[in-house]
């Protein structure tokens, strides 16, 4: 998933721009006595042999012109030679920043999947910038050199499916119980000169635990899957807990009141059940109120 890799990427930036530019440093100084094509073209080379997956590496002049063609495995990558990259991200920002520095993802042109890059500008003795090396770097790429637990990973993709069988089993469950409600809810609902009130309650607990289910299945299908995280994800599970535990007790209580009348009408005995069930719908709620409290006394901190 698109938007599941770049929010990896942002968690793991640094650590792909401190190895890409590592490699960089370690075979190209950053200022030279007399920087020339030829002797940046054969660091470059040496590159190539340390980096496992790239696109391409290339270098630009002062101005944003490509004055070699891109090193590549890949012979319909080869080229480049002339063109003018100094409206590229990864140009100027290397030109203010004065350092080596790694691109947001974009579409490679060279792939049209995501790409970034990692620019290092080179200096004379003088501190006058004289060129700029490049490497290109895929996305996914990027994400196993950096990330090798991301979800481009074997056990990653695993985890997707697994998560997508439980959310398909649970999105079952939650639609039966909802059929089950509705048919309930259309067979004795309107039938009002025979209206079955503990079949109303049955109802009404059926659908709110298919609601509650749903809203499990809907969290952790985006979550797991899609990779649509909220920006405090604490949060975003807060919410999921307190919904879901909110539905068990509204379900829990509905039985408890349906039990009451049951007893009361039938069977006075056994009403002791409801009181317990009673009891017990008090102490979720009491620990839904502690759950609560102790969330915003966490956030106020």
């Amino acid at each position: 998933m698109v938007i599941r890799e770049i929010q990896q990427f942002s968690e793991v930036r640094a650590r792909a721009r401190a190895y890409l530019c590592y490699l960089f440093t370690r075979n190209i100084p950053n200022r030279m006595p007399e920087p020339n094509v030829d002797v940046i073209t054969g660091s470059l080379d040496k590159i190539v042999h340390e980096v496992e997956e790239f696109e391409a590496l290339y270098l630009l002049d002062h101005r944003g012109e490509q004055v070699i063609n891109n090193i590549t495995d890949d012979p319909h990558k080869k080229g480049g030679l002339g063109q003018n990259r100094s409206g590229k991200s990864y140009y100027y920002r290397a030109v203010r920043e004065k350092r080596c520095v790694l691109s947001d993802p974009y579409p490679s042109t060279l792939t049209n999947d995501l790409t970034v890059t990692a620019s290092y500008p080179i200096y004379d003795e003088q501190g006058i910038l004289k060129y700029i090396a490049c490497i290109d770097v895929s996305l996914e790429h990027i994400l196993k050199i950096a990330h090798p637990s991301s979800l481009q990973s074997m056990f990653g993709r695993s985890s997707q499916v697994i998560y997508s069988i439980f959310s398909l089993s649970l999105l079952a469950i939650a639609m039966l119980l909802l059929f089950n409600g509705m048919k309930s809810l259309f067979t004795h609902g309107f039938a009002f000169n025979l209206l079955d009130i503990e079949a109303m309650f049955q109802s009404t607990i059926l659908i709110t635990l298919s609601l509650a289910i749903f809203d499990l299945v809907k969290t952790i299908f985006e979550e797991e899957v899609l990779g649509r995280h909220e920006r405090d994800e604490s949060s975003g599970i807060h919410k999921t807990m307190v919904r879901f535990l909110g539905s068990i007790i509204i379900a829990l209580a509905i039985e408890a009141l349906m039990l009451v009348f049951k007893y009361a009408i039938i069977d006075s005995s056994h009403i002791l059940n409801a009181v317990y069930l009673i009891g017990g719908v008090t102490l979720l709620l009491f620990g839904l109120a502690f759950y609560l409290k102790a969330i915003s006394q966490k956030r106020d901190e």
